[in-house]
Order: structure tokens, then C-alpha cells, then sequence
């Protein structure tokens, strides 16, 4: 028997790059997923074709979540086209690159609207799933290294993933005595698609990879390795904790 046969599991932002990555691997472990990305296009359909060839349920609901009724709707049209919810990942995330002092209150709200409020309300939405049911459940939040050290030029991304992380301590003591766990996962440098600018810089790439011990970036596989470890009974005790997956980038990084 597969891991996750059986199981139902909603991933936001997962039309590419770490959430399809993730989306690959539970659904090669059995599990049922809810894809979700901004728009139902022509790439999200082959996507739900290539993914049924793993032989689970797929489907694809498009929401732009930075609206909070909107991630409310997609954790409930979840449950609905599935039968139930028994894994959560918010992994959708923004970001936006100005100096401090030229960050515009749009761009403000995008991050924080996309990075932490629709964690909120998306977790809420679950969470009142569960003891409705009165089941447990799964959250897993996708974070960032940047939720313990600094990025210049992206305050309002540190910002949300430093609330990330408080919030997924906080509800991990609320939500505890309902059976949910939860927990984050922070990336380091990964190579995905919001990265190819950079990895094409030679300059670039040599000043990022001499702050990494390993000396490479992460791939996408391998944070949905340590997602599909968090998601499963092997971690049935874990929760209210932070997992770096970097290299060894967090503290080498603050060491310099």
C-alpha cells in the first residue's frame, strides 16, 4: 500500500515550480490533489492530464488567493471535489523586489495578502473542516529561509514569512488538542522558475553558491521530499517547527 493511498490533499500555488513538485510526488504515493493556480489555462490542463497518469484523482480550481473569501472558497470547493481534506499546503508565495523606501502599499498588500493572510484564512477554513468532522488533519506551510535571516530589497517578503513563522507556533499550540498538526518548510535556494534570471547571471550565481556549504541549489524534488515526510505518519509527532532545507545556507549565512 502506497503512503498516502486514500488520501485527499489540497496544495495551493501548484501549477509549478515547489508546489508541483510536491504535487507530484503525493500524488506517485497515492494521494488524491487539488491543484490550484491563478488561471485555468492551457498548461494547467496538460498538467491534470500528465498527473492522472499516476492514477489518483486530480483536479485543478483557479483562485487568485490573495483575496481571503477566495482561499475560503478553495479550501471548501477542495473538500467538495474530493469527499474531504486530509492534507493542507499552502505553498503559494509572492514576492517583490524595491528599497525600502520605494515600496508602494500595493505591493505591500500583494505579499502579505498572498504570503500570510490566505495562510490564515485558508487554515481557518480548514481547521473549522476538521472539528466540524471532528478529524484531524495536516497543514504545512511553505516558508522561506528569509522568515530568520535578512534579504535586502525584499522587507515586505521578510516581513510575511517572519508572521509565517510566529503563526505557525501559535497554531500549533490551538490547534494541537484537534489533532492538527502543523509546521513550515523553509527553502533556501531552490532552482525553480522565479529563479532563471538569476541562475543565468555567472556572477550572480558565484556570489550565492560560496554562501552555500553544499555549493549547489536546492531542487524542487527535494523540498517535496521533506513535504512528503512532514505530510506522513513517520512525522505523527511533529509540530509548531521550522525545517530548513538550504544547504546549510541559514546559518553558515549568518555567520559571515
Amino acid at each position: 500500500m502506497k503512503r498516502f493511498e486514500g488520501k485527499n490533499v489540497l496544495i495551493t500555488g501548484s501549477s509549478s515550480g515547489i508546489g508541483q513538485a510536491c504535487a507530484n510526488r503525493l500524488a506517485s504515493e497515492g494521494a488524491n490533489i487539488v491543484l490550484n493556480g491563478r488561471h485555468l489555462d492551457e498548461d494547467a490542463g496538460l498538467l491534470v492530464k500528465e498527473m492522472e497518469k499516476l492514477g489518483t484523482k486530480i483536479h485543478f480550481i483557479a483562485k487568485d488567493i490573495s483575496a481571503p473569501q477566495n482561499v475560503i472558497d478553495l479550501v471548501n470547493e477542495a473538500i467538495e471535489a474530493l469527499g474531504g481534506l486530509d492534507i493542507l499546503v499552502n505553498n503559494a508565495g509572492v514576492e517583490r523586489s524595491a528599497d525600502f523606501w520605494n515600496v508602494t502599499p500595493e505591493d505591500y498588500d500583494l505579499v502579505m495578502d498572498t504570503n500570510l493572510k490566505a495562510v490564515f484564512f485558508g487554515t481557518q477554513a480548514y481547521a473549522k473542516y476538521c472539528m466540524k468532522e471532528k478529524r484531524g488533519g495536516v497543514v504545512i506551510n511553505m516558508s522561506s529561509v528569509h522568515e530568520e535571516i535578512i534579504f535586502p530589497h525584499f522587507a515586505a517578503y521578510c516581513a510575511s514569512k517572519g508572521g509565517l513563522k510566529m503563526l505557525m507556533r501559535n497554531l500549533a499550540t490551538e490547534l494541537a488538542p484537534l489533532k492538527i498538526r502543523i509546521n513550515n518548510v523553509a527553502p533556501g535556494a531552490i532552482a525553480t522558475p522565479i529563479n532563471k534570471k538569476m541562475m543565468a547571471d555567472k556572477a550572480k550565481m558565484k556570489a550565492l553558491l560560496e554562501n552555500i556549504p553544499m555549493e549547489r541549489m536546492g531542487t524542487p524534488e527535494e523540498v517535496a521530499g521533506l513535504v512528503a515526510f512532514l505530510a506522513s505518519d513517520d512525522a505523527s509527532y511533529i509540530t509548531g517547527s521550522t525545517y530548513f532545507i538550504d544547504g546549510g545556507l541559514t546559518y553558515h549565512y549568518e555567520e559571515q
